[in-house]
Parts: structure tokens; C-alpha cells; sequence
């Protein structure tokens, strides 16, 4: 069992930058793959990125070059930097755990673990 809690959300002008964080407890976090996802009102969760246990990092489209995904295993966290920041990031920011490891997947349905989420609002 993994307990997920997301930190550093705000508002912010566009162009500006957040560091989102994202404290893990319980046992065997340096196995899971994590991930970020975010849901905007009235649109579907969206997958982000992830970072594999080994570090490796995946990102969509939407933010690749732009957001960047870390973990630090010591601290049992992950982290989403999120710069050049547009009024479209808006949205409600989750971290997610996979159990799974075998390959990156994007499917929020798919992961086992969730945070409480933490609101991004980006002002135009």
C-alpha cells in the first residue's frame, strides 16, 4: 500500500513556473514506475509523464520540453517542473504509482495508486 500526497500548487501568470511535489509513505516506492496526470474541468484525466523506478522519463506532447519529472528515492518523492507555464496547464495535477513496471503506460486506469491532487492555475 502506497499513500500518495501532492504539494506546491497556486496560481501563477503564464510564462511563470511551479514545482509540484509529491510525497510517498509505505513500502516499495523505489519499484513503482510514477506518473502526473492532470484533469481540467469538463475534459478526461490526461496523462503527463512518468519516471520509470530506473529514472527513465516519458512526457506527452503537451508538455515535453516544458515540464520535467524527477524523483528522489532517498526522500521517497517525485517531482514536476513545470515551466513557461500556459493558461491551457490549467488544471487539477495528480500523481499516480504503477505497480506494474514492465513498459510505460498512460491509462490512468491502469494505476494502482492515487494523491489527493493539487490545483495549477494559470493566469493568462
Amino acid at each position: 500500500q502506497v499513500q500518495l500526497v501532492e504539494s506546491g500548487g497556486g496560481l501563477v501568470q503564464a510564462g511563470g513556473s511551479l514545482r509540484l511535489s509529491c510525497a510517498a509513505s509505505g513500502r516499495s516506492f523505489t519499484s513503482y514506475n510514477m506518473a502526473w496526470f492532470r484533469q481540467a474541468p469538463g475534459k478526461e484525466r490526461e496523462f503527463i509523464g512518468t519516471i520509470e523506478w530506473a529514472g527513465r522519463t516519458t512526457y506527452s506532447d503537451s508538455v515535453k520540453g516544458r515540464f520535467t519529472i524527477s524523483r528522489d528515492n532517498a526522500r521517497n518523492s517525485v517531482y514536476l517542473q513545470m515551466n513557461s507555464l500556459k493558461p491551457e496547464d490549467t488544471a487539477v495535477y495528480y500523481c499516480a504509482a504503477d505497480r506494474f513496471t514492465g513498459w510505460v503506460r498512460t491509462s490512468d486506469r491502469l494505476y494502482d495508486y492515487w494523491g489527493q491532487g493539487t490545483q495549477v492555475t494559470v493566469s493568462s
